[in-house]
């Protein structure tokens, strides 16, 4: 599966305009991990979307830490996902990977933050 690469948007004290992205639902998105990433997903969508951030195989006291799923409500979702730790979350090509249940209306950005 080739995933479709996001370019993170790096605000300024000027300000920058949020720049939305169709999800690719049957491949997934990749953003690089940055020094702290967020994620918004839009939902305009009439189902509500399931977005899955993949973690990348880390035990912690023998027990694999699990993916982490957020729900995007139908029609006005507006979700930001944060605090993703490199240590959990970042896959060996330095990437973050993110799934969703549906493309249908779901859009996303991605920021980089600190």
């Amino acid at each position: 599966m080739a995933r479709t690469t996001l370019t993170a948007i790096d605000p300024t004290l000027a300000g920058v305009n949020l720049t939305y992205t169709n999800v690719d639902q049957p491949n997934g998105n990749q953003v690089a991990f940055g020094r702290k990433p967020l994620l918004n997903v839009k939902n305009t969508g009439g189902g509500a979307c399931t977005v899955t951030v993949r973690a990348n195989g880390v035990k912690f006291g023998g027990v694999t830490i699990p993916d982490v799923t957020v729900n995007v409500p139908a029609t006005t979702g507006n979700v930001l996902i944060g605090d993703l730790d490199p240590s959990v979350f970042m896959q060996s090509d330095g990437n973050i990977y993110v799934d969703f249940s549906t493309g249908t209306g779901v859009t996303i950005a991605a920021l980089e933050t600190g």
